[in-house]
């Protein structure tokens, strides 16, 4: 018998799922939540915020009001995970932060000692191209990726 930690052994007890507000996201977020409650497990979800819109320092104020704008985005998500997650009887944490979604969603997931990871499918065209969340979340392997449509 070993006594080396390993993860996933009796079904996910740690299920990480990013979100961002975009339809993929939050049906992400809904599966994430449906296996936390089959599996009994802690669901995490996280909210990376990435920045200012690129004309947001042009524009006197514009930055104060982008940042307000994130703010009340990310309220407006935590709200809805909450209220699902009280619906299906499931408790949740949320994480809002800012950065690189891939950056943070790695970062929170390996201090988490995720056992899954949940994001939805991008829907940006050049991603396709360049690599999506998703995509370079498959490729750390560190953990199971479930990538939503």
């Amino acid at each position: 018998m070993s006594d080396v930690f390993e993860r996933g052994t009796d079904g996910p007890k740690v299920i990480v799922v990013g979100v961002d507000g975009s339809d993929t996201s939050l049906r992400a977020a809904s599966y994430a939540a449906g296996l936390a409650r089959r599996q009994h497990s802690r669901l995490v979800v996280v909210h990376v915020r990435t920045g200012f819109p690129p004309m947001a320092g042009l524009v006197p104020g514009s930055a104060a009001v982008a940042a307000e704008t994130a703010t009340e985005v990310s309220a407006e998500l935590e709200r809805m995970v909450v209220d699902g997650a009280a619906h299906i009887g499931i408790p949740v944490e949320f994480h809002s932060v800012r950065g690189d979604p891939f950056a943070e969603l790695t970062r929170l997931a390996d201090s988490l000692l995720a056992d899954a990871v949940v994001v939805g499918a991008s829907e940006q065209a050049g991603h396709r191209l360049v690599g999506s969340i998703a995509v370079r979340l498959v490729r750390s392997g560190r953990w199971p990726v479930t990538v939503v449509p």
